[in-house]
């Protein structure tokens, strides 16, 4: 699969989600969920349907499922020998959750999802 998307700002992302207070991930995150799943593989909870949990939740359904996300991704970058710095379930709750007490939390947490997912995508494409 050929990835056309392969310079995307996350920390860009996490402010637009910020503001529209969720609504911007709701509908952003339904084709990157399809370009994770053929990476990974993985059969993975919707995104809106996790949007909807996390209604109930205080977020904490969305924290987690892109934190899984996030998880996944660094053990496909790894089995295909990317290095340096990468997203992982960690890095991402823990920036989601605490980072929101200063504010930019969030926005580091993204920006190394969308940078490893970028990368990702990246290599996948030279592959093809």
């Amino acid at each position: 699969m050929k990835y056309p998307h392969t310079h995307r700002n996350g920390a860009l992302i996490a402010f637009l989600d910020i503001v529209t207070m969720g609504l911007f991930l709701l509908f952003y995150m339904v084709p990157v969920e399809r370009e994770i799943y053929s990476l990974t593989k993985k059969k993975i909870m919707p995104y809106p349907l996790a949007y909807l949990l996390g209604l109930v939740t205080f977020l904490l359904v969305p924290v987690f499922w892109i934190s899984f996300r996030a998880e996944e991704l660094k053990e496909k970058a790894l089995a295909v020998g990317l290095e340096g710095k990468l997203t992982s379930f960690k890095h991402m709750f823990l920036w989601n959750i605490l980072g929101c007490l200063i504010l930019v939390g969030p926005l580091i947490a993204t920006y190394r999802f969308f940078a490893t997912l970028n990368r990702l995508e990246e290599k996948e494409n030279q592959k093809a």
